[in-house]
C-alpha cells in the first residue's frame, strides 16, 4: 500500500460517501471501503486504470477531468479526493473550486516544484530537472503546471478556502524536522485536507 494512503485515511470519517478525482488503479477507494466502509465511486480517463478498478469492485466513471464535473451536483460527496494528478490537469484553479463545490471537504495531493534538489539543479544546469521524484523529461512529462506548496497556499487564501490540515513529507511519505522546519524548501510532496 501506498504510504500516502494511510494519511489520507485519517481524514475521512467512517462511512462518508467519497469521489476520488484520477482514481488511478482503486487502490485508495478499495482501502477506504474496507477500512472506513465508504460509499462513492471514482472518476479516471485510463482504460487499463478503469478495468483495475473493475476487478477490484470499484465502481469507476471514464471522464477527462479537464472537461469539468458540471454534470455533479453541489455537495454530493462528503471527500473529493485528488491525488498527485492536480498539477496534470488545465485549470488546477477550477478543480480546486469544483472539489469544494461538490464536497464538503477536499483532500488533494501533489509534489513539490520548491523542492531544493529542483531548485539546485535548474540553476547549475539550465535544465528541467529528472529525478527520482520527477521522472519525466521535459518534453514527455503529464505535468502540465508547476507549483510549490507556497503556491497552494496562497490560491487558498485567495479563494477563500480553508486548510484544515496540511502534512508535508519526502518522497517516501515520511516527515522529519528539516522538512517541518522548511516545508516548501525541503518537502518533496504534500497532502492538503481542506473546506470552505
Amino acid at each position: 500500500m501506498r504510504p500516502d494512503l494511510d494519511y489520507i485515511e485519517r481524514w475521512i470519517s467512517d462511512g462518508s460517501h467519497v469521489l476520488d478525482l484520477g482514481c488511478g488503479d482503486g487502490s485508495l477507494l478499495a482501502l477506504l471501503r474496507k477500512r472506513k466502509h465508504i460509499t462513492g465511486y471514482g472518476l479516471e480517463i485510463d482504460t487499463n486504470n478503469i478495468l483495475a478498478c473493475v476487478r477490484q469492485g470499484v465502481d469507476v466513471i471514464h471522464q477527462n477531468l479537464n472537461e469539468g464535473l458540471d454534470d455533479i451536483d453541489d455537495q454530493s460527496f462528503d471527500t473529493v479526493i485528488m491525488t498527485q494528478s492536480l498539477q496534470q490537469t488545465h485549470k488546477p484553479d477550477r478543480i480546486v473550486e469544483e472539489m469544494l463545490r461538490i464536497g464538503k471537504q477536499a483532500i488533494v495531493t501533489f509534489p513539490n516544484f520548491g523542492h531544493w534538489t529542483v531548485r539546485s539543479y535548474l540553476a547549475l544546469h539550465g535544465r528541467m530537472p529528472v529525478s527520482e521524484a520527477l521522472p519525466y523529461t521535459w518534453y514527455d512529462t503529464p505535468n502540465i503546471h508547476f507549483f510549490t506548496f507556497r503556491d497552494f497556499e496562497v490560491l487558498c487564501r485567495e479563494r477563500h478556502i480553508k486548510i484544515l490540515e496540511r502534512k508535508v513529507v519526502d518522497r517516501n511519505h515520511q516527515p522529519n524536522w528539516k522538512i517541518n522546519l522548511l516545508p516548501n524548501l525541503m518537502g518533496d510532496i504534500a497532502l492538503y485536507h481542506i473546506t470552505r
